[in-house]
């Protein structure tokens, strides 16, 4: 591939590659991969226990050049950190590399492994746009594009984006430690404006939408609150742990497979046995898991405002009874950066709470002729660069040759 024709995102992998491994011989092919960061548009916390979501693939991503070598070690090299070595040969899962990328890359040769295919060697470099602790799944387009590396250089079959996105997940949820559900790593692999229904475990559907929030007169702003969400994995653990006690007093196993009706008849026995909070997280979910659904309508209608009233809802209910906002303690940075982002939007456009919570961002729907100004006041309060202006991104993880 000429350099005229590479992204910056590729051009810069190249040169990681370089530094890394040392320049390909002339004539050798480079592997060229991509995989976009996602920002939740609906649904917060509603993927884990089998309901609908709306989220959207962006315009930061992960681009990384990779060659395939002899022997078994993957080594993987990443713009600014240190290089990480894996032996393929060793696919066990190592409780010394929980919540490191070499859980991440063990863990995606290890679900290649077990579907047939034989990891082999291979030499990646990765570089990244995707802000760091931002919470937009640099963890999910890192696996998605170990996966779609591993797809290309490995002998087996091909993945569809909903496949690649189980095995991703797999990874997070077994090798990497975290319990999360299946939106990043679908959102990552399909690209675009999607609406995934997680009803049937093994077998998720999705529809998308071509869609710019733009047109529609609005910019879609991300806000970073000055935390990382990072250190707070035992809260966020927290919420599909409670939701899924109340499931099992009724002998599911997730939130969508319980009657609602049954449910609120049995509050009164379940803030017994239970509390409140998993009784309020409950609440929740299907007060979420319809507000998805209606945002969805409202988006295929073309109906804007609709959409910003669901979103201003959706918002209202992650605090009250979600209640991942805040800890509870006296630092409490994602509900300042909520307070001063509605102030400033006088209840025009919308503003929430993003992806899993507690800290990483905001998400805001701010009017275009205010988004400059919008952006100015709120690096002012929150730090320089705190809010970034995103776009949806079409395309989701793949890997092409030069």
């Amino acid at each position: 591939m000429e350099s005229s024709k590479m992204t910056e995102g590729q051009m810069r992998a190249h040169e990681v590659f370089d530094e890394a491994f040392g320049e390909p011989e002339k004539g050798a092919k480079l592997l060229q991969v991509h995989a976009p960061g996602r920002s939740e548009i609906a649904g917060n916390h509603t993927d884990h226990e089998g309901g609908h979501v709306i989220a959207g693939a962006l315009d930061v991503a992960i681009d990384a050049a990779a060659r395939k070598t002899e022997g078994t070690q993957i080594r993987l090299a990443s713009d600014g950190y240190p290089l990480v070595t894996v032996d393929a040969s060793d696919l066990s899962i190592r409780e010394d590399e929980k919540n490191t990328t070499a859980a991440l890359v063990r863990g995606m040769a290890a679900c290649m492994a077990e579907d047939g295919r034989v990891p082999s060697g291979f030499d990646i470099a990765l570089t990244s746009t995707i802000p760091v602790g931002g919470g937009l799944s640099s963890s999910a387009a890192i696996e998605a594009a170990l996966g779609r590396a591993m797809e290309a250089f490995w002998d087996g079959k091909s993945y569809d984006a909903l496949e690649l996105a189980r095995m991703c997940q797999k990874v997070e949820n077994v090798y990497f430690g975290k319990p999360c559900g299946l939106m990043d790593q679908a959102s990552v692999c399909l690209g675009g404006l999607a609406f995934i229904d997680f009803f049937d475990k093994e077998n998720p559907k999705a529809e998308k939408l071509v869609y710019d929030f733009e047109d529609a007169g609005y910019a879609l702003i991300l806000a970073k609150v000055g935390a990382s969400h990072e250190d707070l994995t035992d809260a966020y653990a927290a919420i599909p742990e409670e939701m899924q006690e109340v499931a099992r007093t009724f002998g599911k196993v997730r939130l969508a497979d319980v009657d609602e009706k049954k449910f609120l008849d049995a509050v009164p026995e379940l803030r017994k046995k239970l509390g409140d909070r998993p009784v309020l997280r409950a609440l929740h979910y299907w007060n979420e898991d319809r507000l998805v659904q209606k945002r969805w309508q409202a988006l295929q209608e073309g109906n804007i405002e609709e959409f910003l009233a669901l979103t201003r809802a959706s918002g209202k209910s992650s605090a009250m009874y979600l209640q991942n906002v805040t800890t509870g303690n006296a630092e409490q940075p994602a509900m300042v950066a909520l307070a001063l982002a509605e102030r400033l939007l006088e209840g025009k456009g919308a503003c929430r709470i993003h992806g899993g919570g507690f800290g990483g961002t905001i998400q805001c729907f701010v009017p275009l002729a205010e988004a400059g100004q919008f952006q100015e006041r709120m690096d002012a309060w929150l730090g320089k660069d705190a809010t970034r202006r995103y776009h949806i991104a079409e395309r989701g993880a793949f890997a092409s040759w030069e």
